[in-house]
């Protein structure tokens, strides 16, 4: 299992919650698993060079990352992006979608998690949002379709499915939540720690659980 983030930032921003957020979550997650033993390995992976000029390129560093991966014929059962992930309001109409037709099925508030996979990682998503709500109590909504739909695709686990890898990304949603993203007001004091703790624990958990089941199919 793949579980990776991050650490660039866009030019002038403080980069805050993307990735901030993400990279302080991959962080907490390891510690919080260090004496785990799991039947699954679980690599711990920050990556450079995911926003532009470098997006959706072959030089972004999860693409060079996978590349190897695939070369070396490694079995990556999954690969889990934290993506964005430390700004939930409770504010009514704060979410918006890609497309009209989401906001009909999905809260129009903006204070849930969302886990999002290509059509061909529905069976990962599945089971990893699973395993979050089995064990946290915090708003989570879950999303397998195609990669062209936009922001379905807008980081790291894009690589992965690129080679053939599911993947899933864990996202407070980004731009379609975050007013501050990739703005010079991506500042620490935007973040709600509270519950990216809370966010962060699950994950925790759900990673101990992925690496423990037999299939993640």
């Amino acid at each position: 299992i793949i579980l990776g983030a991050h650490y660039d930032s866009v030019y002038d921003c403080p980069a805050a919650n993307d990735n901030g957020s993400g990279v302080a979550a991959l962080l907490e997650i390891s510690r919080l698993l260090r004496t785990e033993r799991m039947k699954r390995s679980v690599r711990f992976v920050a990556f450079t060079n995911e926003e532009p000029p470098f997006f959706r390129t072959d030089k972004m560093g999860s693409f060079q990352y996978a590349q190897v991966c695939h070369q070396n014929k490694e079995k990556i059962a999954a690969m889990i992006c934290l993506e964005t992930i430390g700004y939930y309001v409770d504010e009514p109409n704060s979410q918006r979608f890609p497309h009209p037709v989401f906001g009909l099925i999905y809260p129009k508030t903006g204070n849930f998690v969302s886990f999002v996979s290509n059509l061909q990682s529905h069976g990962l998503l599945r089971k990893a949002i699973g395993s979050f709500r089995d064990t946290t109590k915090f708003p989570s909504q879950g999303i397998a379709i195609p990669a062209s739909v936009p922001g379905v695709d807008f980081s790291d686990q894009h690589a992965f499915w690129q080679l053939g890898y599911p993947g899933v990304m864990i996202t407070d949603t980004a731009f379609y939540r975050y007013p501050h993203y990739h703005e010079a007001d991506d500042t620490p004091e935007k973040i709600n720690y509270d519950k990216l703790a809370l966010v962060v624990a699950g994950l925790s958990r759900m990673v101990s659980h992925l690496g423990s089941t037999s299939s993640l199919k």
